[in-house]
């Protein structure tokens, strides 16, 4: 199928670009790399009467440190991100997350901003930025509000985005230089979707005890699912192999997997166990931890 018809728009600002959504509303859509909208727009899942491309907005591509964040501009290419040596400094566990974005060629024109509106639970930066508990900088006609990813993804494709808004940066806490951290997915090959992803981070005091963890789960739910219970059953313990299981076990157990063609939910729990537990490990050996 191709897409219907619609009127192309190509803004050589941001600020350009808002008054055309404040003018327009529903009837467009933003485009930055493309590589998620294209498919959706030639199935006709959408068909917006305006598309507009904020290819030339070059002051929303840029990776900096600002107040304790890593700070992303919206249009930031996967593989600026990639080889970022900033980004290996001050958040290396995005830099894990972004390998396993599609193929080089995806993430070459695909952009941080752009994953994070298409919220595809499955996806891999919509999970970090959950698990690290970033922020998501919306811009609007009349200014910008910073929102949570809890309060932005709210179910399946579904945002909190109004039609007359878009990403501006994406702001992601930075670690410690103490932690360790691992990002690892199974899909049923190289590219696709992930069936279940486990974001992890992990710090250690001088004693061996855990003092920071944060995980998050995607493709086992709605939305990117933060595993707050295994995080608060893991601080203040000594990492053996018993704790890190039952973590594993309670990260299970926090998940509502759907079944269908790719796994059942019986699957699904599975996977985020096993995940769960392999991700802690690395994460400590990354930290200098030991394990029972």
């Amino acid at each position: 199928m191709k897409p219907a018809a619609f009127e192309y728009l190509r803004p050589s600002s941001l600020e350009e670009a808002l008054q055309y959504l404040a003018d327009l509303g529903e009837d467009a859509k933003i485009m930055s790399g493309g590589q998620s909208l294209i498919p959706v727009l030639n199935m006709r899942l959408s068909t917006p009467k305006y598309l507009i491309d904020i290819g030339r907005v070059e002051d929303l591509s840029y990776i900096r440190e600002e107040d304790g964040y890593l700070v992303i501009g919206a249009l930031t290419k996967h593989r600026d991100v990639e080889f970022s040596q900033l980004v290996r400094k001050l958040c290396p566990l995005l830099v894990e997350a972004v390998r396993w974005i599609g193929h080089p060629q995806i993430r070459h024109r695909g952009t941080i901003g752009g994953s994070i509106a298409h919220a595809d639970p499955s996806a891999e930066l919509p999970c970090v930025i959950a698990a690290l508990r970033g922020e998501i900088v919306i811009a609007h006609a009349d200014g910008e509000e910073t929102v949570t990813p809890d309060e932005f993804f709210l179910t399946y494709l579904l945002t909190s985005l109004q039609p007359d808004q878009m990403i501006k940066e994406l702001r992601f806490p930075i670690l410690p230089e103490t932690a360790g951290y691992e990002f690892t997915e199974v899909s049923r090959r190289h590219g696709d979707f992930a069936l279940v992803e486990i974001a992890a981070v992990i710090d250690l005091d001088e004693n061996n005890e855990i003092t920071l963890a944060r995980l998050a789960a995607g493709g086992a739910n709605p939305v990117p699912c933060v595993l707050e219970d295994a995080e608060e059953f893991l601080i203040g313990k000594e990492p053996t192999d018993e704790v890190l299981e039952e973590a594993s076990v309670l990260a299970s157990e926090q998940v509502e997997p759907d079944s269908d063609l790719h796994g059942s939910v019986e699957y699904r729990r599975s996977l985020v166990k096993a995940l769960t537990k392999r991700a802690l490990q690395t994460a400590l050996k990354r930290a200098g931890g030991t394990k029972g």
